[in-house]
């Protein structure tokens, strides 16, 4: 039995040598329908954000509801997957890259910028859309008019996140960081005087101050790249997903749903299709 077991073992590793120098590898179950993708998927589960309103939030009967939610079900169902067949988890920025890594989620559409660090652990698809990162400060708030007034100042700093680094680490102004779990937090901090200002996408600014006290000072100082975040290697979900949101833009869909979403908010809205990052 071990002998015949040994020989079936070599017979399939000289397969798979000969299917390698042909370039084809899907028998070996190291590429091709093999390769874990959601490309193939007649389900999806999507990591969303339950707490920024009209971006991701979670309803008192267990949906979810938003920009990103609905560009998520657009992407799905290019993918062949409809909505019913689509099963949303709250995936907050402290737990991103782990909740990829390990299966619980097979994309992340939550606000989840695109960085080389991030890369490194993570393939995005996109974006699929450029924000920008602004600040919004409490009601009456006179002497806050640009990212270099934040100096001295308390800002939201949320596990997970990149933002308040892109204020202290990156242009180097010495704000005092205040940690918080997520956004909905920040905000709550903010109305109770904990903190002096919020900075992070405009979007998610957007969404908070039309219905809470609190202004947008419409001074932004990034671009932040929205990518729809895959387990590390799936490129071929990343080539499909980028030619979904290619088709989002161009058949008017992102247009609607901006405009569905943030188009009271005031903000400059981009409709057309983004520049693409590259698989990797």
């Amino acid at each position: 039995m071990r002998a015949t077991r040994a020989r079936s073992f070599r017979a399939a590793a000289l397969a798979c040598a000969v299917l390698s120098a042909a370039g084809t590898l899907s028998a070996c179950g190291l590429g091709g329908a093999d390769q874990p993708t959601i490309a193939h998927k007649h389900a999806l589960t999507i990591g969303v954000k339950e707490d920024q309103p009209s971006l991701g939030v979670k309803e008192k009967n267990g949906t979810y509801q938003g920009f990103d939610v609905d560009v998520a079900t657009y992407i799905a169902g290019r993918l062949g997957v409809p909505k019913d067949r689509i099963t949303w988890r709250t995936t907050n920025s402290s737990v991103r890259e782990k909740a990829l890594a390990d299966g619980t989620v097979d994309m992340i559409v939550a606000t989840y910028s695109i960085t080389a660090k991030r890369k490194r652990v993570v393939t995005f698809a996109g974006p699929y859309y450029v924000a920008h990162q602004d600040t919004l400060v409490a009601p009456g708030n006179s002497a806050i008019h640009a990212v270099r007034d934040l100096k001295g100042r308390k800002i939201c700093a949320v596990t997970g996140s990149n933002s308040w680094r892109r204020v202290i680490e990156e242009r180097k102004i010495a704000a005092v960081p205040v940690q918080a779990p997520t956004y909905g937090a920040c905000m709550d901090d903010l109305a109770a005087g904990k903190l002096d200002a919020v900075s992070t996408d405009d979007l998610i600014l957007a969404g908070f101050a039309a219905g809470r006290p609190g202004k947008i000072i419409n001074a932004p100082f990034t671009d932040e790249k929205y990518g729809v975040g895959l387990k590390k290697g799936d490129l071929e979900g990343c080539e499909q997903i980028n030619r979904a949101i290619t088709a989002m833009y161009q058949d008017g869909t992102a247009a609607r749903l901006l405009t569905k979403w943030f188009g009271k908010s005031g903000l400059k809205l981009t409709t057309s299709v983004p520049q693409f990052e590259g698989c990797s």
